[in-house]
């Protein structure tokens, strides 16, 4: 079973959002996937409760339970689970960080907050250093060199690598979630579908591989 998790010490970068749409991806992919809500607020959770279709699964829990809940999603047979965390302060980014073979860290390119940047390399360190990308988001779809120049400056000031993709400012992303569905549910075609499922190849690329080498998409190997 491969579990990738979403923390941040920031509200609003996204993490439910990437969290439920690589969920859609991997089943839409013939996976057997769960996501586990982590989040005081049950923003995936509440978004289930808004979805028609049954699947993915997601289970609201309590983060001093995650290692019984992975066990629990093991025992149904899950191959890949997905820990949305909360967007503060709390020990679930931690716990979360510390049960996954994969980090996802969302934020936006403004400075407030990439600045929360260094609180999630603590909490990675804190959970013995498990791969970890930070994903770029709410970039503008004609902002190629905003997106290259942050990869820099994340790289450069606070010691992090970037995903290889990045998800851009569209409409796409909130028109779905209103509805319990994701980008690639609304129009598979489209590009920010595009985006999650470069997303997800990217890290069921690090679960096949176990690195990632340098010159596939720019990504040190260092970095996994």
């Amino acid at each position: 079973m491969f579990t990738i998790s979403l923390i941040g010490q920031k509200g609003g970068t996204g993490k439910t959002t990437i969290a439920v749409g690589l969920a859609v991806a991997a089943f839409r992919a013939g996976k057997v996937v769960a996501v586990i809500d982590l989040d005081p607020q049950a923003s995936a959770a509440n978004w289930k409760d808004r979805r028609t279709e049954d699947n993915p699964a997601v289970v609201s829990a309590q983060s001093s339970r995650l290692k019984q809940t992975l066990a629990s999603a093991a025992e149904l047979g899950a191959e890949i689970v997905i820990i949305d965390t909360a967007g503060r302060n709390d020990d679930s980014a931690l716990n979360a960080a510390r049960q996954s073979d994969l980090v996802l860290i969302p934020t936006r390119t403004n400075i407030v907050e990439m600045e929360a940047l260094p609180a999630a390399a603590d909490i990675l360190r804190l959970a013995g250093n498990p791969p970890a990308f930070v994903v770029l988001n709410g970039i503008h779809p004609t902002a190629t060199k905003q997106a290259a120049d942050a990869r820099d400056l994340v790289r450069e000031t606070f010691g992090l690598e970037c995903a290889p993709t990045h998800l851009c400012h569209r409409s796409a992303y909130a028109d779905a979630m209103t509805t319990g569905r994701t980008p690639q549910e609304l129009d598979e075609d489209g590009r920010a579908a595009a985006e999650l499922d470069a997303l997800y190849r990217f890290s069921i690329e690090i679960v096949n591989n176990g690195t990632y080498e340098h010159g596939q998409n720019g990504i040190p190997s260092s970095a996994a």
